[in-house]
């Protein structure tokens, strides 16, 4: 699953591979594209054509700056992970900070590793929480001060419930 935004307008899609053909939403993506030099290609989609030059790229935050046959268009992209990243609430990590985490299932909260005003850095447990008779680990994502833990110890939750605000 993937989420493209263009300019204003956000699509989700999935892509697979059949026989060597790319395939969008279930429907074979039929272009011809040509590079024309390092930064232009040659597009032709649907008997329509179309001349694109990417002016920049940050690969950090996956967003492009496009021209198409003259007209500026920025596209942001998110891939699987960043589209979970989001749903668990720490989709803000360019800097490293943590934003909110939020339970990712529901669940019932087995144990609560840190307290209120403890500094975590990236990779340190925060919390178990019991979902679908197995223990999951909920590490941080990032580095953050804990301001506020919303559960308490057997607590059960909701998916993207509020857990801890950093």
């Amino acid at each position: 699953m993937y989420k493209i935004k263009l300019d204003k307008q956000e699509t989700e899609f999935e892509t697979s591979y059949q026989k060597d053909q790319l395939v969008v939403n279930d429907k074979i993506l039929d272009w011809d594209i040509s590079p024309i030099d390092e930064n232009s290609f040659h597009i032709i989609n649907n008997a329509k054509t179309y001349t694109a030059h990417v002016v920049s790229v940050d690969y950090e935050s996956k967003t492009f700056t496009l021209k198409i046959n003259g007209k500026t268009t920025t596209l942001s992209l998110k891939d699987k992970m960043d589209l979970l990243l989001e749903k668990l609430g720490m989709s803000d990590l360019a800097n490293s900070q943590l934003n909110d985490l939020k339970a990712p299932m529901p669940g019932l909260i087995a144990d609560i590793l840190v307290k209120e005003g403890d500094e975590v850095q990236k990779g340190d447990s925060l919390l178990i929480l019991e979902a679908m008779k197995m223990e999951n680990v909920i590490k941080a994502a990032g580095e953050g001060t804990i301001k506020q833990i919303k559960i308490k110890k057997g607590e059960s939750v909701e998916k993207n419930q509020l857990l801890i605000e950093f």
